[in-house]
């Protein structure tokens, strides 16, 4: 079992080394060619990144740009894009700078924070590298316990969109037969069709989720998800296909829209956004994957070029389609009476489902095996699928507590991800310098860096906190009230 400070390292090599399965066949049938070059290549690296940075965040950015505004908030989105490569940048090269310092193999992200603080001038800073590797894998685990959270409530609202919307389309069907067929004065299914299908409270169903999630995480060893977790990936791509497809058939024209939206908007905007660049735990692993380490920053700047295009084209144009209207997920605006519409649901909901035991498994390899250790062997086994299921009921508890996506989502990204994102990586540069000041402009920029990612963290997690606990009417509307998502307009019989 590796240290639980290597874990952010190596959370995504079992997924690389199935996709490098063949390779290494070959290599074990020919033991002459034990040479050839192993790790992932420049394409592995570019796909993985891509997977990193493409979950259920990029469904949020439509609302995201509401929350800022037309113009200000795709020109935000891409400074934010900017700032969060730059960081991914900065990550990667003080963990060379440091590894080749103490000639040690290649860090992960908390190595890489503890040993800066190791090697600081700073007496008080060396003392706490300790508590700085613990306080990142907290963040990690916090962070990646967070995207189940998130996961919890997309699921539970895209399943009960499709269940109702299957349940609706049929009795609109029944509707039409029973109005050809019936003699006048009859009495109309619809109402009570429409009620049974409006029933079932959005809670339930992620109660109704939690045995099957909770077997899906009993899979220790990702490599036996390596197959399901391409399919999802398949599944996710064509989703967004018929997303771009549907939303282009009908956008309104920008000039109606407020360009920028209020102060106090602006933090849900800040939340999501970050939340959305949720791929920084996974650049070091594959830096130090990749056959050809050195063109990993060329890697890196194509691949996130590709996610902050998507981004901006995604969450303006989803803006621009549905307006005012835009729901926490932009599934959830789309209708329910056309079969593609639904099958976007669907296959986006699975890869979501598959992507719950891949976030998941960081926080369980963190948490589970020091708890185990301190039990008897025999005992060990059961412990650890307790342990599992319990973290597993934690965040579905916590979903059920915040039922409403668009604040899990801000919530996870002002108090977790503006951390490891946009924190932790400046000031790790400016500990890599032990022996001199650094230079004023890259103190300027780091410390403006870091001061950008706290007060995004004070008031994304203070607007977000308020609106839990104080909601407004619409986000009450949006828990109760099944009319807040589009449904077909039937002229009656």
């Amino acid at each position: 079992m590796p240290a639980p400070e290597q874990l952010d390292m190596e959370v995504m090599t079992p997924l690389m080394e199935e996709a490098e399965g063949e390779e290494e066949e070959d290599v074990d049938v020919d033991e002459d060619s034990e040479h050839l070059p192993q790790g992932i290549t420049f394409t592995q690296t570019l796909l993985h990144l891509l997977k990193g940075n493409i979950g259920t965040g990029l469904l949020g950015l439509p609302l995201a740009v509401k929350n800022a505004g037309i113009v200000l908030g795709p020109v935000s989105l891409v400074l934010m894009g900017v700032v969060c490569v730059h960081c991914m940048h900065i990550l990667v090269s003080c963990s060379h700078q440091l590894s080749e310092r103490l000639k040690r193999s290649p860090l992960g992200y908390s190595d890489t924070v503890a040993v800066a603080m190791e090697m600081s001038s700073s007496q008080c800073l060396r003392r706490g590298a300790h508590f700085g590797r613990h306080l990142v894998n907290f963040f990690l685990v916090l962070t990646q316990l967070g995207f189940c959270s998130v996961y919890f409530v997309f699921l539970a609202e895209n399943i009960k969109q499709v269940m109702e919307g299957a349940h609706l389309n049929s009795s609109v069907e029944t509707v039409l037969l029973y109005s050809n067929s019936s003699e006048e004065g009859a009495v109309s299914p619809t109402a009570s069709s429409v009620s049974a299908a409006a029933g079932l409270d959005l809670r339930l169903y992620m109660v109704f989720l939690l045995p099957f999630i909770i077997v899906l995480t009993f899979i220790r060893d990702l490599r036996n998800m390596a197959a399901l977790s391409a399919i999802a990936n398949l599944c996710m791509a064509v989703s967004l296909v018929l997303i771009f497809t549907y939303i282009l058939n009908d956008v309104s024209d920008p000039r109606r829209l407020p360009y920028a939206s209020t102060w106090r908007k602006f933090p849900f905007f800040f939340g999501t956004a970050i939340f959305a660049f949720e791929g920084i735990g996974v650049v070091l692993p594959l830096e130090n994957q990749m056959r050809e380490p050195k063109r990993f920053p060329q890697a890196l700047n194509i691949g996130m070029g590709i996610i902050i295009v998507l981004y901006v084209t995604l969450a303006t144009l989803g803006y621009l389609r549905f307006r005012d209207d835009i729901k926490g997920s932009i599934t959830l605006n789309l209708p329910h009476d056309s079969w593609s519409n639904q099958l976007v649901k669907v296959l986006y909901s699975f890869g979501v489902f598959v992507s719950f035991a891949v976030q998941f498994f960081v926080p369980a390899e963190i948490l589970v095996p020091p708890v185990c250790e301190r039990i008897r062997k025999s005992w060990r086994r059961a412990a650890d699928l307790s342990l599992r299921a319990l973290l597993v009921c934690l965040t579905c508890i916590t979903a059920v507590l915040i039922p409403r996506l668009d604040l899990v989502i801000s919530l996870v990204g002002a108090v977790s991800s503006s951390a490891l994102a946009l924190v932790f990586p400046p000031l790790v540069e400016l500990m890599a310098f032990p022996s001199q000041p650094p230079p004023p402009l890259l103190l300027l920029k780091d410390l403006s860096i870091a001061a950008l990612g706290f007060i995004g963290f004070l008031t994304g997690t203070y607007v977000t906190l308020e609106e839990i606990i104080h909601p407004d009417d619409q986000g009450q509307t949006r828990l109760h009230d099944d009319r807040n998502w589009t449904t077909p307009t039937t002229s009656p019989p």
